[in-house]
């Protein structure tokens, strides 16, 4: 007993921080949803052909998102989980910008009882930082299920490109440098 009250203070560090250690592995499954890699995403959308579910808001979707990405925003996507009924029990990678709205769109489908969810841990960022693809422009799938809306959609929207993760992380980086003083 002696000891304890002697070494109090490091007794709780050390339960603090095989607490901190812990963590991340608790919050990887956290909410019943897969947290993955830009690196094992890749590997899902290549092997399960899933889905990508983009629940960014559309300017940000236009600026750059995963190729043949369903952009549904986050805000909105409880009302239109009809339009995903038929992918219900196929796999599903959903992202956002930085993970934050992908998991709460998750919580959202896990409620509406999708069975294979995954989220981009860390969103399109962390996609970037591991220098994958983006393209720009409006894609195929983020247009409304309506045929004769999305064939105007796609007539009226511009070409989607593929751009390099490192061409646009210079073009960000040369932009603030000319705005800066």
């Amino acid at each position: 007993m002696e000891f304890i009250k002697s070494n109090i203070l490091l007794i709780g560090l050390a339960l603090g921080s095989g607490f901190m250690l812990l963590l991340p592995l608790l919050r990887k499954g956290a909410g019943g949803v897969a947290n993955l890699s830009p690196a094992e995403s890749v590997t899902l959308i290549n092997r399960s052909n899933a889905l990508v579910l983009d629940v960014r808001d559309d300017a940000e979707f236009a600026s750059g998102h995963i190729a043949d990405a369903m952009n549904i925003p986050v805000a909105t996507l409880a009302g239109r989980l009809g339009e995903l009924k038929k992918y219900q029990n196929k796999t599903i990678l959903v992202n956002c910008q930085r993970g934050m709205r992908s998991a709460k769109a998750c919580d959202i489908l896990r409620n509406a009882e999708f069975s294979q969810l995954h989220n981009l841990q860390g969103g399109l960022d962390a996609w970037l930082e591991a220098k994958l693809p983006v393209v720009t422009g409006v894609s195929n799938k983020s247009v409304a299920s309506n045929p004769s809306t999305a064939t105007k959609a796609r007539k009226k929207a511009p070409k989607a490109t593929v751009v390099d993760a490192e061409f646009v992380e210079a073009t960000n980086k040369a932009t603030v440098e000319k705005e800066v003083p």
